[in-house]
């Protein structure tokens, strides 16, 4: 198995990639818009890429957090509300937001579990601040590190009673970050005892069963290489600071806020003490990169994986009473 999760680019895998994915034995998948048309689809995606990797346990991957960052919706699936819902209700009525958000995860999970979908990359637990790019504040959960923490939490206790995994991001936080990753490589100046706001949310969720890293700067802990890359933040922040034992990703290593050829950041990636490498796009020839420049999964990354994939039991619940219930808490904001 190698340490990776690749992207599909259709609605259903080509021959080349069934052959590609065979052999070069891929740890998970993710998924995205351009793999989503109706339940029977996506569920016959999900049991085909069981079927080749004959793993029960497979994790497939989706970004379903809810508002802006939403794969699957309407008029297959309902439509879920973002963090900054889930935040205003929290302003008025604390307890409320959390059982309110415990539903929400419950029901996302239910949805996805019925589609063969096993890892959601949500709670994003990242601390806003007044300058956070738009890109991350829009999805955020607040600005207060102990909120942050309790929605995340419910989120995961949510999503787990669903069936389904979750994965904290992005570690050690992207709330500072003034522009998007997704375009550029943000720098972080902030000293170490400002960032302790930052990890907090993290370090109260360390035992959460996934985690991923963000493609930041963070100039106290190690100003040349972003976090994704960096020996320093992995060990010293991640697995020191945070205490965070799971199984650890990269966000996306196509961003562009990492520079270099995809078999070079993956390579990069694990060398630093990534887990698992993240590259959602599909492309055949980067996907061959990454799989012939990555050698087997570390028995480490193996067993978080494994211990990971174990740590949600069968689905329970009815998806309609869950909104019902989550709607009516969130009316009260």
């Amino acid at each position: 198995m190698k340490p990776v999760i690749f992207g599909i680019a259709g609605l259903a895998l080509t021959p080349d990639e069934r052959a590609f994915f065979a052999a070069a034995e891929p740890a998970g998948y993710i998924l995205f818009k351009r793999n989503i048309e109706t339940r029977a689809q996506v569920r016959a995606l999900t049991d085909s890429l069981r079927d080749l990797t004959g793993r029960a346990d497979l994790p497939i991957l989706i970004d379903q957090e809810g508002g802006r960052v939403a794969r699957m919706g309407p008029p297959e699936w309902p439509a879920f509300p973002g963090g900054p819902a889930f935040d205003a209700l929290y302003q008025k009525a604390p307890m409320s937001a959390i059982q309110a958000m415990r539903a929400n995860g419950q029901a996302l999970g239910l949805m996805l579990s019925e589609v063969g979908i096993t890892v959601d990359c949500a709670p994003i637990i990242d601390v806003a601040q007044p300058d956070t790019t738009e890109a991350i504040s829009c999805r955020t959960y607040g600005s207060e590190p102990m909120q942050v923490a309790a929605l995340g939490r419910a989120m995961l206790d949510g999503l787990a009673v669903g069936g389904v995994v979750g994965v904290v991001k992005h570690m050690p936080g992207h709330g500072r970050a003034r522009v998007d990753s997704h375009h550029l490589l943000p720098t972080v100046t902030a000293d170490a005892a400002a960032l302790e706001v930052d990890l907090e949310p993290f370090r109260t969720l360390a035992h959460a069963p996934m985690g991923m890293t963000s493609h930041i700067v963070f100039e106290a802990w190690d100003r040349e290489r972003p976090a994704t890359l960096s020996p320093v933040v992995i060990d010293r922040v991640i697995r020191g600071a945070i205490g965070f034992d799971g199984l650890l990703m990269t966000d996306d290593i196509d961003m562009k806020a990492l520079s270099g050829t995809a078999g070079d950041k993956a390579a990069g990636a694990i060398a630093a003490g990534c887990d698992l490498v993240l590259d959602c796009w599909a492309r055949m020839d980067e996907m061959v990169a990454i799989a012939d420049r990555l050698g087997p999964i570390g028995e480490a990354a193996r067993a978080r994986l494994d211990r990971a994939m174990a740590s949600v039991g069968a689905p329970t619940g009815d998806v309609a009473e869950l909104i019902a219930r989550r709607d009516a808490f969130l009316a009260l904001a």
